[in-house]
């Protein structure tokens, strides 16, 4: 459960701390006090969006913490993450939003990203806002609401892998479906490509060993004369000794001596070391002299390759290999294509297989989509009977579609409000108080499946009043015997019913406003009750009013 919300600098509140308790905590104030920062705060701090705008004019960032207890560690969220609450349970979650739109989050001290905190944060709490009601308008919704409280992901995922195999043999078939002018064209174009290709006999590597050749060719006579200038002077000429004889001369003349000492032993050896050595590059200088022809002809050849592969590269493929790899590509297009009624013919008996095992795979998931209506209809009914609208019908109707990556069929949730009204779409004939309480009995029913610790209802009873705001009341006072329970209302009946009750006050203070969070005691319970049953005007009979309300909804909690 949420212990403790602490705030800096959101909006008109400059600092707060909210210690929350187990059971129902309502929070009242004034229209414009500030309630919805508290619930902005939240979201900021379980990964919302957010924006600048929610930084308090004047300061450069504004931080949020929220402190949980009795945390469950094998949480996917934080599981997945490499996260844990501490040894007692507890788990903090910060997020410090800067001017500049950089966020910094944390779990219990280790950095985290808004989108890892968005996760574990929705694992912990869950806030219903007032607009809530109006999902339910959207019919595509309902087959989602259906499945959370079925718990069909199993049927689910195997239909959906199913249907992914159907998809995929599908987008096959068309794409080797097309008319006989269209495939007549592709096969010239692949052909022409293909008979290019294979003609220009290009190698891997090709370029790089072209390059060197086209520069050895360019600097031919300057190559020739360096290798003529070296293999002179290593090997000279008929006159002039080379580098090669004069040290093999040096070790000749030292030959006679080199016993004398090992100093001039090592020089002698150093010296025939040194002759091999010189012998060994004049080989190789003179192989590479005589091997190389030089000749404008080959030169000519050489840039005329280049140039081929320089316009082909800009058809084919930055490289050769990329050119090459481009030709495999085409000539199994043309193969398939060549052989497209075969292989058309086989892709139909595989999809027949692939739509029978996604009918079969489609009706599993309806089954378990309607065994699990008919126990949905009867909680909510059982809900909506508590929230004062037994007259109410609920039903959930099934209709046969297309496949389609959710299923084979459109789940819709009817109603009928008075007796001996036909059941139509909620949309159709609900009001706004009717879809808040249908929404709050829809959020009760799926909560009680979920680990979630703490639920959140912002302003959710709008629209509701009288002997409906009261069935409301104790409805959640129900659900807060299971789960944290946080209520923004302006319904006295509501607010009586909690176990706490903050109010939500909006100052003036050295010409800047600002909200502060209270814990009301007994007394100032009974005074926020009269002022939100008869206005700013608080007379002894509206306390009076307030205290019974107060009594009474005492004396309902002890029933729970």
């Amino acid at each position: 459960m949420l212990e403790l919300l602490h705030i800096e600098n959101i909006a008109v509140i400059e600092e707060a701390d909210i210690r929350f308790r187990p059971g129902f905590n309502a929070l009242t104030g004034e229209t414009g006090a500030g309630k919805s920062i508290v619930i902005d705060a939240m979201g900021a701090v379980l990964g919302g969006r957010t924006s600048r705008d929610l930084i308090r004019t004047g300061t450069a960032k504004a931080f949020v913490s929220a402190e949980f207890s009795a945390v469950l560690p094998d949480l996917p969220g934080l599981a997945e993450n490499g996260l844990a609450p501490d040894e007692d349970g507890c788990l903090l979650l910060q997020r410090e939003i800067s001017g500049d739109g950089k966020n910094t989050c944390r779990v219990n001290g280790r950095p985290v990203t808004v989108a890892q905190l968005r996760q574990i944060g929705g694992e912990l709490l869950n806030i219903h806002g007032q607009h809530d009601g109006a999902q339910l308008l959207d019919e595509e919704q309902h087959g989602v609401y259906l499945d959370r409280f079925g718990r069909t992901e199993g049927p689910l995922t195997a239909y959906k892998k199913d249907y992914a195999v159907l998809s995929g043999l599908r987008d096959q078939i068309r794409a080797l479906q097309m008319d006989e002018a269209e495939k007549a064209r592709r096969v010239d174009s692949l052909r022409f490509q293909i008979h290019e290709l294979e003609r220009a006999e290009l190698r891997p590597g090709e370029e790089e060993e072209l390059e060197q050749r086209r520069n050895l060719l360019r600097n031919g006579e300057k190559y020739l004369t360096a290798l003529s200038g070296a293999d002179y002077c290593l090997s000279g000429d008929d006159e002039n000794a080379g580098a090669v004889n004069q040290l093999q001369n040096a070790e000749e003349a030292l030959s006679g001596i080199r016993s004398l000492s090992e100093e001039l032993n090592g020089v002698f050896e150093r010296l025939g070391a040194l002759r091999s050595e010189a012998y060994d590059l004049a080989e190789t200088i003179r192989d590479m002299r005589s091997v190389f022809d030089f000749s404008p002809e080959e030169l000519d050849e050489a840039e005329r390759r280049a140039d081929q592969l320089y316009r082909m590269k800009k058809k084919y493929g930055a490289t050769v290999e990329d050119m090459l790899a481009y030709l495999e590509q085409r000539r199994a297009e043309l193969d398939a294509i060549e052989t497209a009624d075969d292989t058309l013919l086989l892709l139909g008996k595989k999809l027949d297989r692939a739509e029978k095992a996604v009918q079969t795979a489609g009706q599993a998931l309806t089954a378990a989509r309607r065994r699990a209506a008919t126990e949905l209809e009867d909680r909510i009914q059982q809900e909506l009977r508590d929230l004062d609208m037994s007259r109410v019908r609920f039903s959930i109707d099934f209709s046969e579609k297309e496949p389609s990556p959710d299923g084979c069929d459109t789940v819709r949730f009817l109603m009928s409000a008075n007796a001996g009204e036909d059941l139509k779409p909620i949309a159709k004939i609900a009001s706004g108080g009717e879809l808040a309480r249908i929404m709050l009995a829809l959020k009760n029913v799926l909560a009680e499946q979920e680990a979630i610790g703490t639920l959140v209802f912002d302003e959710v009873d709008t629209g509701v009043s009288g002997r409906a705001a009261q069935k409301v009341a104790e409805k959640l006072a129900q659900v807060s015997r299971r789960k944290q329970v946080l209520c923004v209302t302006h319904l006295p009946q509501l607010a009586a019913m909690a176990d706490t009750h903050f109010s939500v006050e909006k100052g003036e203070e050295n010409g800047r406003t600002f909200t502060r969070v209270v814990l009301l005691d007994q007394e100032r319970r009974r005074a926020e009750l009269a002022r939100i049953t008869g206005g700013s005007k608080v007379t002894n009979a509206l306390l009076a009013s307030a205290g019974e309300l107060l009594d009474a909804a005492e004396a309902y909690r002890k029933t729970l």
